[in-house]
């Protein structure tokens, strides 16, 4: 063999393991990180194909999946009952966790209504707008919450995280949960998932915590006239004691939590 075949076929080598490399690496930057200890998510083997299909799309955004063993969207998602076709809204959509689930799933006879306060516009505009782009199916709202229009005949409201926040932003809460329980069709469902504060504790957190007493959402929301259908633990975390901010990396994505599914009575 000359030098010459011999530096041929020393390149040809070192370019295999180079592409090698580089294909582990993108491999692993797409991968969900799980380096914070949570396991690796799996949807149940009883979610209907659709809701599959959405949660294991490879477009969705590896940070998003990776924070799916500890908000179990498979089963939030069957809570509410959202099939192919519906119409939805989701309150405070910003970051698009679910929007790209609910988008994925209602599909081309579906809709998708974001809707936003004003101040998320800095850190949630521009990304919304071009999920919007992408998504025919969705269309972004950036609105005061006590003067906002709701379209009608809706299936499913979703707000996750994002109740307490209600009264951070001076919204009247009564007066928000009575125009969407217009907006629901009759049997439409409510789905809520916030974080909990220390039972009895009212909105004593809410400012300094970002936190709520489940028992003001069950109060508050039944009030306007809906029915409780469901209250879930399955986000409980017992080792969450309530005291800290939901934003401390000790408890940031492991809050304690209650689900709420509420519907419009068919009277």
């Amino acid at each position: 063999m000359n030098d010459s075949v011999r530096r041929l076929t020393r390149f040809s080598s070192l370019f295999t393991v180079a592409c090698g490399l580089v294909i582990v690496a993108t491999a692993a930057s797409a991968a969900p990180d799980h380096s914070d200890g949570a396991p690796a998510y799996e949807v149940p083997s009883y979610a209907p194909a659709y809701i599959r299909r959405a949660i294991e799309s490879p477009a969705r955004p590896a940070a998003q999946r990776a924070r799916d063993a500890n908000r179990k969207p498979a089963e939030i998602l069957m809570m509410s009952g959202i099939k192919p076709g519906e119409r939805v809204i989701e309150f405070a959509s910003f970051g698009q966790y679910y929007t790209q689930l609910l988008s994925d799933i209602v599909g081309p006879r579906g809709r998708v209504y974001m809707f936003d306060l004003p101040y998320t516009e800095k850190r949630a505009g521009a990304a919304s707008r071009a999920f919007v782009a992408a998504h025919p199916n969705a269309k972004y709202n950036v609105v005061d919450y006590n003067s906002v229009q709701l379209p009608g005949n809706v299936d499913i409201v979703y707000m996750v995280l994002y109740y307490h926040d209600l009264s951070i932003n001076h919204i009247d809460t009564a007066r928000l949960n009575g125009r969407i329980l217009a907006a629901l069709k009759p049997g439409g469902i409510y789905l809520i998932v916030d974080h909990n504060a220390a039972l009895g504790s009212g909105r004593r957190d809410t400012q300094a915590l970002h936190r709520i007493d489940p028992a003001v959402i069950r109060k508050e929301v039944t009030a306007a006239g809906f029915e409780l259908v469901k209250e879930s633990h399955l986000l409980a975390d017992p080792a969450d004691d309530h005291t800290q901010l939901v934003f401390k990396p000790a408890v940031r994505g492991r809050t304690d939590r209650t689900i709420f599914v509420f519907r419009k009575p068919d009277r």
